[in-house]
């Protein structure tokens, strides 16, 4: 048995700044950013979203800009084995995620619980 629910959206910008890219999607949703020093990498820029359960994100891409979104798993591999039954397909393992692609081709990925209501708000399969 293994858990699994919506983690939040991934804002993937191509762009040469990715602050700005941050404070406009900031503004735009009405949230403040993370402290910039708190973020795990320079190309991510995090807005501080806990109040809706969701991760929400700014991140700098080199493909074209888009949305995609993150489900969240205490078990990465199952997550992908019941999604690919399902009809998605695996595209590649990114550091502790995977990349997959729905039947009608939108991108998204699975990756280790982010949110803190994780084991209380998660889905339970078999």
């Amino acid at each position: 048995m293994h858990r699994s629910r919506l983690a939040g959206f991934i804002i993937d910008c191509k762009t040469g700044d990715l602050e700005q890219a941050a404070q406009f999607w900031a503004a735009a949703l009405g949230y403040e950013l993370r402290p910039k020093h708190e973020e795990p990498s320079p190309i991510y820029r995090c807005l501080q979203t806990e109040d809706l359960g969701l991760h929400v994100e700014v991140q700098s891409v080199e493909h074209e800009s888009r949305v995609h979104l993150d489900i969240e798993s205490d078990d990465i591999e199952a997550e992908v084995k019941r999604l690919e039954a399902l009809g998605a397909r695996c595209i590649g393992k990114v550091h502790t995620w995977v990349v997959m692609e729905a039947p009608t081709g939108q991108r998204f990925c699975i990756v280790r619980p982010q949110n803190k209501n994780f084991a209380e708000t998660a889905n339970q399969w078999k």
